[in-house]
């Protein structure tokens, strides 16, 4: 199968259909994993239209080129296998061996033409879908442990949509966050906050947000003790490149702390 075929497979919409009775863990996932579907499409596309030059140019993350964005992808789906085995067999599957060989295969992976980059990270990408499609329903209650601890099994998808679409704006081809399907603002800039959480190095803040849908909410990232808080508002897009460490935060309003990695 082609790499263009390929994206056309996930385009389509061929998830495995839900059992009709099934747990909420269960439901959480099959919810997670049609929403990954729609994410690797664009990812596809976006990969497709690159050439050996724009594969070697940058991204938006310091160091790495679009050809190593598009190994980390790859390896981390494969890591997210290794945590669905875990479910499945309730045998501990780290999701890397070590971060030094995290960092060498994404070093190694990123020197590839890219008609390998895109084979290795469409195999890759299959591999993740079938390791969910083949998991028990029950399996997706099992608790295994990501690299900031531990999480139930049904998250994993949720895992994967997250580093999909903020890596497919990492590329710097022509997505932003502004291109995320509006249903999906809200969550991400869930996820991103959530990330702060429980940490004394972030600063006090009131985020105020615009979301796609008109509606306006607001989130507290708050260092324990503080009393004093900085208040931003902006648009959800510009509250997650600032919360994701993507932008600085001047097209927020007010005026934007810095934040400390956030992953």
């Amino acid at each position: 199968m082609s790499f263009a075929d390929a994206a056309q497979v996930h385009s389509t919409g061929t998830s495995v259909p839900a059992p009709r009775e099934q747990s909420a863990a269960a439901q959480d996932a099959v919810a997670g994993l049609a929403e990954v579907e729609v994410a690797t499409s664009a990812l596809y596309a976006a990969v497709e239209g690159l050439d050996q030059v724009a594969m070697r140019g940058p991204s938006l993350l310091p160091g790495w080129s679009r050809a190593h964005v598009i190994t980390h992808l790859a390896r981390q789906a494969d890591a997210l296998v290794n945590l669905l085995t875990w479910a499945k067999t309730g045998v501990e599957h780290q999701m890397y061996p070590s971060a030094a060989d995290r960092d060498a295969d994404i070093a190694e992976g990123a020197i590839r033409w890219p008609q390998l980059l895109r084979a290795d990270l469409d195999a890759a990408c299959q591999r993740f879908a079938t390791a969910a499609a083949e998991l028990p329903a029950g399996a997706w209650e099992a608790e295994v442990a990501h690299l900031r601890g531990p999480l139930l099994a049904h998250r994993v998808p949720w895992l994967r949509l997250r580093e999909v679409w903020l890596h497919l704006v990492d590329l710097d081809c022509g997505v932003g966050f502004a291109d995320l399907p509006p249903h999906l603002a809200e969550w991400f800039v869930d996820e991103a906050v959530g990330q702060y959480a429980d940490r004394p190095d972030v600063p006090a803040v009131r985020l105020e947000v615009r979301l796609p849908d008109g509606r306006q909410r607001s989130w507290e990232l708050t260092t324990t003790g503080s009393d004093a808080s900085t208040s931003l508002s902006g648009a959800a897009a510009d509250a997650i490149g600032w919360l994701t460490g993507r932008q600085d935060g001047t097209r927020l309003d007010g005026t934007a702390p810095a934040l400390p990695s956030w992953l």
